[in-house]
């Protein structure tokens, strides 16, 4: 009666756990609201909240419609980098025209390069302008039409925007690009006329967050910055719209917007002192300021301020060249977390694999031969410490029956016989928890390393970093319906369920019914709760389990007496389980009908009966 209490109350906890796994999924993760209409769009697809995108169909048509007409009117100097194409907008100076060439919209290979930045009033407007504030002196502003000396903006042909005022200031901002996502912006303000003037010059990124990456509790998209040396993901887009303003917390090193895959940031000047903030402007629409200190113009005097503009995708590798040519902490705009100390060395290695291999996934199962072996050795102590265990199992036997009413005792004399028989309990459990760092990791990588963006496997897995695309429930995409999270059981989550229940079933039986319990239920649980994460982190844990499934055969081999108390203890719960079925059926009649002997039947020695002296229990 206590194991099927126990295995009701199991179950019943797993189908909480599930329900709460799916509403948990829906709160941290929510999915975009599909319209009732369909657009016509179709070639303008909202992506998934990590990527980024208008949610709505109907946005993402009026965005392609907008934007259309916006680069339509002219006016715009072509921006041609080896990784980048767009343009800038001569009237305000605005780089408001962006995307990025290398990475694509979705798998398929029309679907077009990745959008960055778009004019402003667009659904997706997200732009970055450069320019100045002062006193008594006419500015250039947003409707200001500059002239352009240069056709267009590549590596080799830098391209410099001019503008001259009536009073004799004359304005010009001087653009590069370099070979990946970098612009310079040089800004210079010369004072030809009589009167003096004070002159500050700014830099900003304008964006909405209509089409921002969600953000999580894991992994911040949002407003970034690193302020006097730290990294900062502390605000999201809420809290700067409840604030108004959100001053950076000391002098920035570099300041913007970013979102899993993609950033643009404000590397200011490192001669000149700065400070930057964040605004919301209303109707969800923010604001980065870098600015610069006011400088007194003299007349004859001129001022040159030189701002970086990062605008593109978050790759490892590129970031660490900027951090290593001198922006402190760039790598650091991928959220790695607490752990990058461990993160980063596995995204190494996968990366390493990749490159020498040509698959991703397949440079995932390598990377879990290579966890597997060296972690070889611990598990051969943990079967030892297994085989040592069981060989002591009478013994515990013996204490538990001695002591069965004095726990205290009892702990104590488990704790000197596995002193004394230098056997560790906890052994067995080592190699899982080595194991979760890996795991964690692969995890984190996984998901903010635009590395394994869209990166295929074989068959059916296109995108390692996305679930599993092919569900049982709809036929594999036969059926026109979406199960729910937690139903949405794939043919990687199965085989994760599978090896899982292989692997606990060559593991020794446990000695206590409830983890018994546990280890059946386990695998099955797993595999709904691991259907909605990365393809590629269930084909880590398929590999790793299969190699567990083969390891353990390999060490039952060398250690034939772990396999034998293993088998002889199944026989034992199987054979103690039917005794203990039969007498649940046969106490009532038992109770009824037998009857003690009577004394008077017995025979009596022949020989004066001698006390027995009592056997030791335990050893």
């Amino acid at each position: 009666m206590t194991n099927q209490r126990n295995l009701i109350l199991a179950v019943v906890l797993t189908g909480l756990l599930l329900l709460g796994w799916d509403a948990g999924i829906r709160y941290f993760y929510p999915q975009p609201v599909k319209p009732a209409t369909v657009a016509t769009a179709a070639d303008v697809p909202a992506q998934p909240g990590r990527e980024g995108g208008l949610p709505s169909a109907a946005d993402a048509a009026l965005d392609k419609q907008d934007l259309a007409s916006a680069l339509a009117r002219g006016g715009r100097v072509p921006i041609v980098g080896p990784r980048v194409a767009g343009s800038i907008n001569l009237t305000g100076a605005v780089i408001d025209d962006l995307t990025m060439t290398d990475h694509r919209v979705d798998l398929a290979k029309d679907s077009g390069p990745v959008r960055l930045f778009s004019p402003a009033g667009t659904p997706a407007q997200h732009f970055a302008q450069f320019g100045w504030v002062g006193e008594a002196i006419a500015l250039p502003t947003a409707q200001t039409v500059w002239r352009a000396e240069g056709a267009r903006l590549t590596p080799q042909t830098p391209v410099t925007l001019r503008w001259d005022n009536a009073s004799g200031q004359s304005f010009a901002i001087r653009y590069a690009i370099d070979a990946n996502y970098m612009i310079t912006a040089t800004q210079t303000v010369a004072n030809r006329g009589a009167n003096a003037a004070v002159i500050r010059p700014f830099a900003l990124v304008n964006r909405t967050d209509r089409n921002a990456s969600l953000d999580t509790f894991n992994v911040h998209a949002g407003p970034i910055g690193a302020f006097d040396g730290s990294v900062s993901f502390d605000n999201d887009y809420d809290d700067v719209a409840e604030a108004g303003t959100v001053a950076g917390k000391g002098r920035p090193g570099w300041i913007g917007f970013t979102d899993i895959y993609w950033m643009a940031t404000l590397i200011p000047d490192a001669t000149a002192p700065t400070s930057g903030d964040f605004r919301s402007l209303g109707n969800r629409t923010f604001r980065a300021d870098l600015l610069y200190r006011p400088t007194a113009l003299g007349a004859g005097q001129q001022v040159t301020r030189t701002t970086r503009l990062f605008a593109g995708a978050k790759e490892v590798d590129v970031l660490d060249a900027y951090e290593a040519s001198g922006i402190a902490n760039f790598s650091l705009a991928i959220d790695w977390g607490w752990f990058r100390w461990f993160e980063k060395p596995i995204f190494y290695l996968l990366d390493w694999l990749f490159r020498s291999i040509g698959n991703f996934g397949v440079a995932i199962i390598c990377l879990t031969f290579i966890v597997r072996g060296l972690m070889f050795p611990i598990a051969q102590r943990q079967f030892a410490s297994m085989a040592a265990m069981r060989a002591i199992q009478p013994k515990m036997k013996a204490l538990q029956e001695r002591y069965k009413d004095d726990k205290p005792t009892l702990q104590q004399k488990t704790m000197e016989l596995y002193k004394e028989e230098k056997v560790n309990p906890l052994a067995g459990c080592l190699p899982i928890f080595l194991q979760i760092p890996v795991f964690f990791a692969l995890y984190k990588v996984l998901i903010v390393a635009i590395e394994m963006r869209h990166q295929p496997f074989a068959l059916w897995i296109k995108d390692l970093s996305a679930p599993d695309p092919l569900h049982i429930l709809n036929l594999f995409g036969l059926l026109d319906f979406n199960p729910p999270a937690f139903l949405a059981i794939g043919v990687l989550a199965i085989l994760l369920g599978i090896t899982m229940w292989l692997q606990f079933k060559l593991n020794p039986a446990p000695v206590d019914p409830s983890q018994e319990i546990v280890f059946k239920i386990m695998p099955w649980l797993m595999m709904f709760v691991m259907a909605p994460f990365a393809a590629g982190l269930l084909i880590y844990w398929i590999t790793s389990n299969i190699l567990t499934i083969a390891q353990q055969w390999y060490l039952y081999r060398r250690h034939p007496q772990l396999a034998a108390q293993n088998e002889k203890d199944r026989q034992d719960k199987a054979r103690a389980a039917a005794r203990e079925s039969g007498r649940d059926k046969a106490e009532p009649v038992k109770a009824a009908t037998v009857k003690p002997a009577p004394a008077a039947k017995r025979t009596p020695s022949p020989r004066p009966s001698t006390p027995r002296k009592p056997k030791p229990r335990g050893r």
